[in-house]
């Protein structure tokens, strides 16, 4: 069997290293000069950055995938951090992550006395939220409507909260604002809105407070580099700046793909892994795919984008944390404004120097990697780049983080760079947003519902966004494929 992978994403490297090992012939083009798509190392004057993700859960996901391409865990060292993520409110309170359960009943006792009695509780659930989805939902691809038929899913379904939103979930255990603020925040890990995001995604909450957050020495961006030797230490082809033009198909079944220098790649089956909302109208025409079509992909709603700007400074600033929120005053105003296409004008503002924990990838100074929320790209919007980059500096001033008095280095990503970079659907970065309960649960099928033999994984895909999700999209369809069966009841 000829499988051929469009996109060198954590998805596609992930199912190229399954389906390998189980003897297929697989080749991966990937358009950029680097594999892991959002997962890209900045390495500039010193300094090294991670574009994306910053913040790592789920090891186990990962070192997974490693140990198919025969590779050990200690080629990938994850770093638990205990107290991890520090939240600063407006009035400069704030409120530290952490799996310390203590230290988080020591906190809450000073900020939400109310809710440390109940705090146990929460965990209990948040931590049932993810079993449940981790038994009925991850680890199951989804090839048309009749998956949703099956009653383990149905079952599961009725029991992770899907008709609640995670702001309303959350006010059940805390009443502090800024507890809530931070918490809430957890909706941006699926580029989405807290006060209409379905409090499954609580979940998050359970890897965050109970597991953990880790970071990989050396940069997060060495576990798309492992992906990439994993899948070629089990005989797979890979291929930088090879863009894919389009799928060759055959009476609605796909024979293979075609570069855009014109060369030709015979296969059995082709792997979408990207941005389906994007790549699918600039790889098959519309009246090859009626079930996505055009019209059908206006219909979606976009999850948020990013401004970032990635700050190397000359020297280590003793204000800044490895992961550090600086959050607006009105929250929800501030997702009011994203919905409405509009950059918040008071945005909260996430920091990873991940220097902190890790001196050796910034030798000569604290390495910032700055991102706000930012709004899905529309027709005619109009953004002053400059001047928003000067709002999150004076803003980080004030709260006596003086990054631009210290800068060495610096480089600002627009979504519109998102866009033509990642092939991100209006700079989006998680494909579809999940503020509604249909595009939360049912996004678009791994499987092509008009091209035999055309698969999707990703983070646009089942099940979902983050760099986790994206792994398992990948080994879902891979397994689908070659036929493993794969425990889900």
């Amino acid at each position: 069997m000829k499988i051929a992978i469009i996109g060198g994403g954590l998805g596609g490297l992930s199912a190229a290293v399954t389906l390998a090992k189980a003897g297929v012939d697989v080749q991966v083009f990937e358009k950029n000069d680097h594999f892991g798509g959002k997962m890209m190392a900045v390495d500039e004057s010193g300094y090294h950055f991670d574009f994306g993700p910053n913040t790592m859960t789920m090891p186990d996901v990962f070192q997974d995938v490693i140990r198919q391409g025969g590779g050990s865990a200690r080629e990938l060292p994850f770093k638990k951090l205990l107290h991890h993520t520090r939240n600063v409110f407006h009035d400069g309170s704030t409120f530290d992550f952490s799996t310390d359960r203590k230290y988080m009943k020591r906190q809450l006792e000073q900020r939400d006395p109310e809710s440390v009695s109940g705090y146990d509780d929460f965990l209990n659930e948040v931590e049932r939220l993810y079993h449940l989805s981790n038994q009925y939902f991850l680890h199951r691809t989804f090839t048309g409507w009749k998956d949703y038929l099956s009653p383990s899913l149905t079952k599961g379904f009725a029991q992770v909260r899907p008709l609640e939103s995670m702001n309303h979930f959350f006010k059940r255990y805390f009443n502090d604002s800024g507890v809530l603020q931070a918490l809430n925040r957890y909706s941006t890990y699926v580029g989405s809105n807290p006060y209409a995001t379905p409090a499954t995604f609580a979940m998050i909450a359970h890897l965050e407070l109970n597991d953990g957050v880790y970071y990989v020495e050396g940069g997060n961006t060495r576990i798309a580099e492992e992906f990439a030797r994993a899948a070629r230490n089990q005989g797979a082809s890979l291929h930088l700046n090879a863009q894919v033009t389009r799928i060759l198909t055959k009476g609605k079944k796909t024979t293979g793909i075609e570069l855009e220098s014109g060369e030709r790649f015979e296969a059995d089956r082709v792997i979408l892994n990207g941005d389906l909302l994007q790549a699918l109208p600039d790889l098959l025409s519309d009246q090859e795919r009626s079930h996505l079509s055009n019209r059908k992909i206006d219909s979606f709603d976009p999850s948020i984008s990013a401004f970032v700007i990635m700050a190397g400074l000359d020297k280590r600033l003793d204000s800044l944390h490895h992961h550090q929120v600086f959050f607006s005053h009105d929250y929800k105003k501030e997702f009011l404004q994203l919905q409405n296409g509009q950059y918040a004008e008071d945005p909260t503002i996430y920091i990873c120097t991940s220097s902190k924990s890790d001196p050796s990838v910034s030798p000569k100074g604290d390495n910032c990697f700055i991102l706000v929320n930012a709004p899905a790209i529309r027709e005619g919007m109009c953004f002053d780049k400059e001047s928003y980059k000067q709002l999150i500096y004076d803003r980080l001033a004030k709260h006596g983080v003086p990054i631009q008095q210290h800068l060495s280095y610096e480089r600002v990503i627009s979504p519109e760079e998102i866009e033509q970079s990642f092939g991100a659907y209006r700079g989006a970065l998680y494909g579809p947003s999940s503020n509604t309960k249909l595009q939360a649960f049912m996004r678009p099928f791994n499987k092509s519902q008009d091209v035999d033999g055309l698969y999707f994984c990703g983070g646009s895909t089942h099940p979902g966004g983050g760099s986790p999700m994206v792994v398992l999209s990948g080994q879902n369809v891979a397994h689908h494929i070659i036929g493993k069966k794969v425990s889900i009841e």
